[in-house]
């Protein structure tokens, strides 16, 4: 029987959406800008990478060809022939915003029909009722932080403040997001991840998206470095999603990186974690060996986005681009025939643009694997149009929303 992969590539945009300038985003391009940067000689890492942007496992899945037909322009570097088994095009997202849970759920086939919420960029960020609530309900002597800020800037800035008083660092960013910092050992990693859990409650009317627990180790600001420990506590996900449906027929279901969070892991399956992006394909690649027929795999690598993206180093960003597709060539043999694997993203993170937010763009949708039909999918009026395929290919009930192409 048929097996489905769904591998998003955090942030990896491919042209300003049409309505980008509601979002101040008119203009940008992740790939494009960061491939036009490569190709002038602008990220070049000594020891690490130089010139034009090389991913030629992904162009010959159609990346450059996805590109541009969002764009209107080839990607320097991302032109050549095409696999035979490789379909390419690209999707537009019809959720009101550019986060990563409702891109996900639209990935999915059930996009968001609401706009989440978020905290205004002032000092302090959170409401002062909020703020009484989660002291009295998490029974703490108060709060640091209270403010945006980067999560490693703000540990060395309050950590040591947070060993003296115990109390818990709380920010935000321009993501709908309510963040929690404390030390795993010290505050006490189950008492942080209930914590999280009240605070996620809280926040509920706000619409704020993900309340994400941030443990941290280390004795002072000199040593301190938060472990792979996090924990992302989201707002349900729209019913009738890809995974839904595959839990509804029983079929094995396998969850890579921070999905189950995103999903806040209903119908999840199987939850693999890593470090990091290589540490993640490391479990993909374990998930593809033992998933059953019928199975889905839906998998998520965000260094892209948290590392390189939201800190704007174009240079990082194209060469995490070039260590995934590295990765991304030795999948292929892993592959059964009738598999289907789509590469894809859940938003743009254009490291060249102003300020330090996602930016509303088109994704690529990369559709391949033995057997598969290849050739022009086009534009996919929502990323849903995933989510419907995949549905489609494994003989599911058809998710809420989306087109299959297959």
């Amino acid at each position: 029987m048929a097996r489905a992969i769904i591998l998003v590539l955090d942030s990896l945009g491919c042209g300003a959406a049409p309505d980008a300038h509601l979002f101040g985003d008119a203009g940008a391009d992740t790939l494009g800008h960061i491939a036009q940067a490569c190709a002038a000689g602008r990220c070049d890492i000594d020891g690490r990478r130089a010139g034009p942007l090389r991913l030629p496992v992904m162009q010959s899945l159609g990346l450059g060809r996805a590109a541009q037909a969002s764009t209107g322009v080839m990607p320097p570097g991302l032109d050549g022939p095409i696999l035979a088994d490789a379909a390419w095009g690209y999707g537009v997202e019809t959720s009101p915003g550019k986060d990563t849970p409702s891109g996900h759920w639209e990935i999915a086939g059930a996009p968001a029909s609401f706009r989440f919420g978020y905290f205004p960029p002032t000092d302090p960020a959170f409401p002062a009722g909020l703020v009484a609530d989660i002291v009295r309900a998490g029974k703490l002597p108060g709060i640091l932080g209270d403010t945006h800020a980067s999560g490693i800037a703000i540990i060395d800035e309050l950590g040591e403040e947070h060993l003296r008083t115990g109390k818990p660092i709380l920010y935000t960013s321009v993501d709908s997001v309510l963040q929690i910092a404390a030390h795993e050992q010290v505050f006490g990693l189950e008492r942080l991840y209930d914590l999280c859990r009240i605070v996620r409650g809280l926040v509920d009317p706000l619409h704020i998206a993900r309340v994400i627990a941030r443990p941290f180790v280390g004795d002072d600001a000199r040593s301190f470095r938060r472990t792979p420990h996090r924990r992302d506590f989201s707002m349900p996900p729209p019913q009738g999603n890809i995974l839904d449906r595959a839990a509804e027929a029983g079929r094995d279901i396998a969850c890579i990186g921070k999905i189950a969070d995103i999903f806040a892991h209903r119908n999840c399956g199987r939850v693999l974690k890593g470090d990091d992006d290589m540490a993640l394909f490391d479990r993909t690649l374990e998930a593809i060996g033992a998933l059953g027929d019928g199975g889905l795999i839906f998998a998520n690598y965000v260094d892209l986005d948290t590392d390189f993206g939201h800190r704007r180093n174009v240079a990082g960003y194209a060469a995490g681009l070039e260590r995934f597709d590295v990765r991304l060539g030795a999948l292929r043999p892993h592959l059964r025939a009738g598999d289907l694997c789509i590469l894809t993203a859940d938003h743009g993170n254009d490291p060249t643009w102003s300020g330090t937010d996602h930016t509303r763009e088109h994704v690529p949708i990369l559709s391949f694997g033995p057997g598969i039909t290849g050739g022009n999918i086009g534009r996919r009026e929502s990323f849903a149009d995933i989510g419907a395929s995949v549905a489609h290919h494994l003989g599911l009930a058809s998710t809420i929303a989306g087109s299959t192409w297959l």
